[in-house]
């Protein structure tokens, strides 16, 4: 005979057909036989799937968008060239074949509208990357170089340059006063706008409109003492505009673009984990003032390479980002290298209207981009207000 007694044996087969006593292993659920009678492949979290793809499509489309604007814009205007007209001209200079145009029209094209695009792509760029990095680095949606006063701090740097007649730097004076005008105004609003270890968007915003108004005030006492010649410039400045496009302002601003669109998606990964916030980041061994600091002289270099040649054009690095990230998500690896493709794109085609619009006249193309930005930035303030559920 058994030892066990009928209670013990009740109370045993109880808990075998109870769910709650079984083991961990007969707990966890098993996914489904397909239709051949094995289970399903599961996605690959990495690899070729649609997550890698997208970033790829859109790369693609934004270079193939911003090739075909170019050329449309060197192409159109008061002296209007065929499309293919353009490309047997720029393969005749590349070696490439092709055949140069008329004399009126190679000096059209050469000499006053491939400057202009590729001034046009360099600031695009600029702006665009330099708003990807602004909001990253403050963690923030509503940080642009424009909005928080850096655009028209590194402008005051290059009207006082004009008004004040500096010239210690040759060529390079304008771009010099602009870039630490726009550091020393970059630096103010980041210590300004912190409050308790953590950078608030209402304070982000209000500090950024004193801003604004302090350098406008500025660019005013230099308008009232200058001549007539350097009231011309400054208008230049406050308007925005590449009416003034030449190859020497191409080779200024060059090397400082280029080496702010290289350095920028190095930190691309260290911005992801700063999205997680600053405490985690820096369990992941990240010196998160240090990556701050850096990223804030490039936004400086970006921004005051752009401001020194066309002056203030804002919300550019405000709205391209913003697009990307509904198209793409969040991730950085893509975010910045897009914004600066896109920025391109998006001054390329700004830059066309203000030339084709009102023709024979030609809009500012800082007063334009601000027509169209300024209903995107209300529309994106009362979006992040309502998500955040209000702002006390």
């Amino acid at each position: 005979m058994s030892g066990r007694s009928p209670q013990g044996a009740e109370r045993t087969a109880a808990r075998r057909s109870d769910p709650a006593s079984r083991s961990a292993p007969e707990e966890t659920p098993r996914r489904a036989p397909g239709p051949g009678g094995t289970a399903p492949a599961t996605k690959p979290r990495n690899g070729t799937g649609t997550g890698t793809r997208r970033p790829a499509l859109l790369t693609t489309a934004l270079v193939a968008v911003l090739a075909l604007l170019a050329l449309v814009s060197a192409g159109t205007g008061a002296y209007d060239i065929p499309l293919g007209d353009v490309l047997a001209s720029v393969q005749h200079h590349l070696g490439l074949g092709g055949a140069p145009l008329d004399r009126v029209g190679e000096s059209v094209l050469w000499n006053v509208r491939l400057p202009r695009v590729v001034l046009a792509l360099l600031v695009g760029a600029g702006l665009g990357c330099a708003g990807a990095l602004m909001q990253g680095v403050f963690g923030n949606p509503l940080a642009e170089p424009g909005v928080i006063g850096i655009s028209a701090g590194a402008a005051v740097g290059a009207v006082a340059a004009i008004g004040l007649g500096l010239s210690f730097f040759g060529n390079w004076t304008i771009t010099v006063c602009a870039f630490v005008a726009g550091l020393i105004t970059v630096s103010s609003v980041y210590l300004l706008s912190r409050n308790g270890g953590r950078t608030e968007v209402v304070t982000l915003i209000l500090t950024g409109i004193a801003v604004n108004a302090f350098a406008g005030a500025l660019i005013g006492l230099f308008v009232f003492f200058a001549d007539s010649g350097q009231v011309n410039q400054i208008t230049f400045w406050q308007l925005g505009s590449l009416a003034q496009a030449t190859w020497p302002k191409v080779l200024a601003v060059l090397p400082c673009a280029v080496a702010g669109l290289l350095i920028a998606p190095l930190y691309s990964r260290r911005l992801d984990l700063l999205s997680l916030g600053e405490r985690p980041a820096r369990h992941l061994g990240i010196d998160v003032e240090r990556l701050r600091l850096s990223l804030i002289l490039v936004v400086a270099l970006l921004t005051a390479a752009a401001v020194a040649v066309a002056g203030v054009i804002t919300f550019i690095g405000l709205l391209v980002p913003h697009l990307l990230r509904m198209a793409n998500g969040p991730g950085h690896r893509f975010l910045v290298p897009g914004s600066a493709l896109a920025g391109a794109v998006v001054l390329v085609a700004g830059d066309l209207a203000a030339r084709t619009i009102a023709q024979p006249a030609e809009l500012p193309l800082g007063v334009l981009t601000a027509l169209l930005g300024s209903p995107f930035f209300f529309w994106l303030l009362r979006r992040t207000r309502r998500k955040q559920g209000g702002w006390a």
